[in-house]
């Protein structure tokens, strides 16, 4: 079987949600003797030198890339008005990419397209005139449902009439395109129940995003006790929200009960606002140059997501290093959890500060939660085992 991975960023070195669940299914592909291809728009957003690739990563997934910029601008955002196309998708169309790909289509006979994210449907023309391939989507989020729920909360009068605008035009897009592929991979079990109520006819399977276990080493008990983190890209709009959150309506109960608590904001794409709050107790952290020093040094893992939909990576790689975590029913979605026994879920700010006052004063919960984290992790995020799942569910599409 071959296989190529279409992406609207470039997944290595893999250090966001995104690039990590592209990544490691990449790698589970070929572990599994999947015979994969990769091609990525390198964005400058995103932009990671393809010079430091190892030379076996790139053998491994036949990776390519193509430099463009798909930032959002005031006049882009603003001409796209006089347009039927979605922003949201537009902004990833490029002609250099679309030359790459016919080239890749015409030398390469593949079974099957995988399109990592709907915004990378704006290739299928492309790929049916080119290839006889199956073409899957790969629904990392249903889109204009992390819309949708952002917009319950956006405040800014004009900015919400122009995003509810660009989400009308992404939800008739993403509904076009469930319909118009042969198959629909969700990373979620919720997800794929969205998406079949919309489009029951097209075959779907929901492939959890793994991880590679082995990378992972658990480190139960740490030297900060009473330190929080919350780790997490800050350029993806609902986790700025988290964040907003935890700071304005839950952080000043917990630095009254608990003036020895520390909190972690870490993440690259930190908005210059939220670095301001750097002080003795709230901790600023907006490139963390090695992830894995990082999560064994602190024991708490907050997750306080409100919007947003799919699984959250960097939720299950804190399963993986065996975090206490904390999180709300929407972050936790996509996860086949035992409420208090692998996780802590709390829904209100009340719920939550007294989820992060629990922890730190009880050791013993915050060691159980830590090693049912992982058995979790090792129960259902092993990275091989769930790329060879998908590959049974394309020997049936």
């Amino acid at each position: 079987m071959r296989i190529l991975q279409l992406c609207n960023k470039a997944p290595f070195p893999a250090n966001d949600g995104s690039s990590i669940a592209i990544s490691t299914l990449a790698q589970g592909l070929a572990d599994n003797g999947i015979e994969v291809h990769v091609l990525s728009i390198n964005t400058k957003k995103h932009f990671k030198p393809d010079q430091n690739i190892s030379s076996t990563l790139k053998q491994k997934t036949n990776y390519q890339s193509v430099y463009k910029n798909a930032d959002t601008s005031a006049l882009g955002a603003f001409l796209n008005l006089f347009s039927s196309q979605s922003y949201f998708v537009s902004r990833f169309f490029f002609k250099e990419y679309e030359e790459l790909l016919i080239q890749k289509l015409q030398s390469n006979s593949f079974d099957f397209v995988q399109l990592e994210g709907v915004f990378m449907a704006t290739y299928i023309p492309v790929i049916k005139k080119y290839s006889k391939a199956k073409i899957v989507l790969r629904s990392h989020n249903v889109e204009h449902q992390i819309w949708e729920r952002h917009l319950l909360s956006e405040k800014n009068f004009l900015k919400k009439i122009y995003l509810t605008i660009q989400n009308n035009r992404l939800r008739s897009f993403e509904i076009d395109t469930f319909n118009k592929v042969d198959a629909i991979v969700p990373i979620t079990d919720e997800d794929k129940k969205n998406i079949s109520s919309i489009c029951p006819k097209t075959p779907i399977n929901t492939c959890l995003t793994g991880v590679n276990l082995e990378e992972y080493k658990q480190v139960l008990q740490s030297k900060n006790p009473s330190t929080l983190f919350h780790f997490a890209s800050m350029d993806w709009m609902p986790n700025i929200e988290a964040v907003d959150w935890l700071i304005n309506c839950v952080w000043n109960t917990i630095a009254n009960q608990q003036p020895e608590a520390t909190l972690i904001l870490a993440g690259k794409g930190m908005p210059e606002r939220i670095k301001k709050l750097n002080s003795k107790h709230i901790i600023i952290i907006d490139d963390v140059i090695d992830a894995v020093a990082f999560y064994n040094t602190y024991d708490i893992m907050l997750v306080p997501l409100w919007s947003g939909s799919g699984l959250r990576i960097k939720l299950v790689e804190g399963l993986a290093y065996g975090k206490a975590i904390i999180t709300t029913s929407i972050g936790a979605e996509g996860i086949d959890y035992e409420k208090n026994k692998d996780l802590l879920i709390a829904d209100t700010s009340e719920e939550f500060a007294n989820a992060i006052l629990s922890l730190i004063g009880n050791a013993t919960l915050k060691l159980n939660l830590q090693k049912a984290a992982r058995n979790l992790a090792e129960k259902h995020f092993d990275y091989k085992v769930n790329a060879g799942k998908l590959i049974a569910f394309y020997k049936t599409v």
